[in-house]
């Protein structure tokens, strides 16, 4: 091997490992909210719950040498709890310049949104234009969820039609929509997978893909008054170092198979 592939080898390894002493000064305890959301996170059958942040926490963990004391809340009360420095982690959160006042936001994937809408409604409504101008369709939305830039300049215009319907989780939406209260739904990869499987919708669906350039980060939400710098900065190191050396990757592929995974990394300019 050559000299130079060999030391920048090292230099990498060295850089995703936290120094020794680090490692030896405790981090937490700490605690971080899970909320439920399709491959994310979700309850087993016999109650015990997994998912793709699930994996990823604990990973982060062991890694970092942080210990979490782990809850389950509502993304209305996670967001709530966070902007009032109540609480001190959270997963998959969307940076916006008004969150970034109370936390630091540490990226480990990126994904997009999709509109959902009964097949006979995506055919007399195609774009998002004519479901816009048509006047009438409802769209439900998960209450304090961002969207992306197109998606949320969307539900900007519909909102001052009236058109938009604020639920409390994707259940709720989920819900909503199978009993024909709204007519549309917006909903990530990760949640389309288990939502067309569990709730037996591959038939009363289409999928329409209307941001296709649209590329959504999702981050580790970190307190900044609650979280030290230095364990923040650890964080940090820990998830640089799991994107890597694929174990980022590992996880995903895990719960949502290759291709989507591939579909999830973050590029280059998004690395932690």
């Amino acid at each position: 091997m050559p000299r130079s592939v060999l030391c920048l080898l090292t230099l990498l390894a060295l850089c995703g490992q936290p120094r020794a002493a680090d490692v030896a000064r405790p981090c937490g305890t700490y605690t971080l909210a899970y909320y439920q959301l399709g491959a994310l996170f979700y309850r087993e059958a016999d109650g015990s719950y997994a998912g793709i942040d699930k994996d990823v926490v604990e990973e982060l963990s062991r890694r970092s040498g942080c210990r979490f004391q782990v809850v389950v809340e509502s993304r209305v009360r996670i967001w709530d709890q966070m902007s009032k420095n109540l609480l001190d982690l959270s997963v998959s959160g969307i940076p916006t310049p008004e969150r970034e006042q109370f936390a630091s936001f540490i990226p480990y994937f990126q994904t997009r949104n999709y509109a959902l809408l009964r097949p006979e409604l995506s055919e007399r409504l195609s774009t998002p234009e004519a479901f816009l101008a048509e006047g009438k369709s409802l769209v439900g939305v998960v209450k304090s969820f961002k969207h992306g830039s197109f998606y949320d300049s969307w539900l900007k215009s519909l909102r001052e039609q009236h058109r938009v319907i604020e639920l409390a989780d994707f259940e709720t939406a989920v819900r909503m929509f199978k009993l024909g209260r709204v007519d549309a739904l917006l909903a990530l990869p990760t949640s389309l997978i288990r939502l067309l499987r569990q709730e037996g919708l591959q038939n009363q669906v289409k999928v329409m893909d209307w941001a296709p350039k649209e590329r959504i980060i999702h981050a580790l939400i970190v307190s900044r008054q609650r979280v030290a710098d230095a364990d923040r900065e650890r964080l940090r190191t820990a998830l640089r170092a799991m994107q890597a050396d694929g174990s980022l990757y590992d996880i995903f592929k895990r719960h949502v198979g290759e291709a989507l995974a591939r579909d999830m990394q973050l590029e280059a300019n998004h690395a932690p």
